[in-house]
C-alpha cells in the first residue's frame, strides 16, 4: 500500500502539472519533424536517417525536465521527510522515477510509431524500433535522475545536468540505434537489443543507490 501510496502521489502532481508533462513530448515531435525540412526529403535518405534521428530526438526529449525531479520535494522539505519515511530512499527514488517514466518516457515509445512513418522507416522494423525504445528509455530516465539528484540543490542544476548526463547516455544511443538500423535493413538486431536489456537491468539495480546517495549529498551540503 505504501508503495501504491508513493505511486499515486507522483501521478496525481504530475496530473497537476500537465503543461510539464506536454514539453518533452512537443519537443520530441518538433525535433523529428524538423529533420526532413531541413534535409533532401528523400524518402530513402529519411529512411536511413530515422533510427538516429527518432533516438536523438527521445533523447533530448528524456532529459527535458530532469532537474526538477527532485526539486520541489527539496524546496517545500518533502525530500527530508523521505529520510525519515519507514520505506528505504532507494525504494522510493526507484518508484519516483519508474513514475516519471510512464508519463513522459512512454508516451514517446507511443509517439515513435507514427514518427517513424512520417520518416518513412520500413513497417516491418517498427516493432524492433520500439522495443529498443521501451528498454532505453528506462535508462535515460534513470542516468537523468542521478544528475537530478547531484545538482537538486544548485539555483542553476539545469545548466549542469546534461554536461553530466550526456556522455553516460551515449552507449544507450549508440545501441538503441544501432538495433532500429539493422532491422530497417533486415539484418539481425538481437546482439543490441541484449546490450540495452542488460545496461537496464543494471541501471534498475545500482542507479537507486546512486540517486539515493547524490539525494543525501546534496542534504547535508
Amino acid at each position: 500500500m505504501r508503495y501504491r501510496a508513493i505511486i499515486g502521489r507522483d501521478l496525481r502532481l504530475a496530473y497537476r502539472r500537465r503543461g510539464e508533462l506536454a514539453t518533452p513530448v512537443i519537443f520530441f515531435v518538433i525535433v523529428t519533424a524538423l529533420f526532413p525540412l531541413a534535409l533532401n526529403p528523400d524518402p530513402a535518405l529519411l529512411r536511413t536517417l530515422a533510427p538516429g534521428v527518432i533516438w536523438v530526438a527521445a533523447l533530448l526529449a528524456v532529459l527535458i525536465g530532469q532537474d526538477r525531479l527532485f526539486k520541489t520535494d527539496y524546496e517545500d522539505g518533502s525530500l527530508e521527510l523521505m529520510l525519515l519515511s519507514p520505506i528505504s530512499l532507494e525504494w522510493i527514488v526507484l518508484l519516483r522515477v519508474f513514475t516519471h517514466w510512464l508519463v513522459t518516457g512512454l508516451p514517446l515509445v507511443i509517439l515513435s510509431l507514427l514518427l517513424a512513418m512520417m520518416l518513412d522507416y520500413p513497417m516491418h522494423a517498427i516493432g524492433i524500433l520500439v522495443m529498443s525504445l521501451l528498454l532505453g528509455t528506462p535508462i535515460l530516465s534513470f542516468l537523468g535522475a542521478i544528475g537530478a539528484s547531484l545538482t537538486v540543490g544548485l539555483r542553476r542544476g539545469f545548466m549542469l545536468l546534461p554536461i553530466l548526463v550526456l556522455p553516460l547516455t551515449i552507449p544507450v544511443l549508440i545501441f538503441g540505434a544501432a538495433a532500429a538500423g539493422r532491422a530497417a535493413l533486415g539484418d539481425h538486431s538481437a546482439a543490441p537489443l541484449y546490450f540495452l536489456g542488460a545496461m537496464l537491468m543494471l541501471t534498475v539495480t545500482l542507479s537507486p543507490f546512486a540517486i539515493a546517495g547524490g539525494l543525501r549529498v546534496s542534504l547535508e551540503s
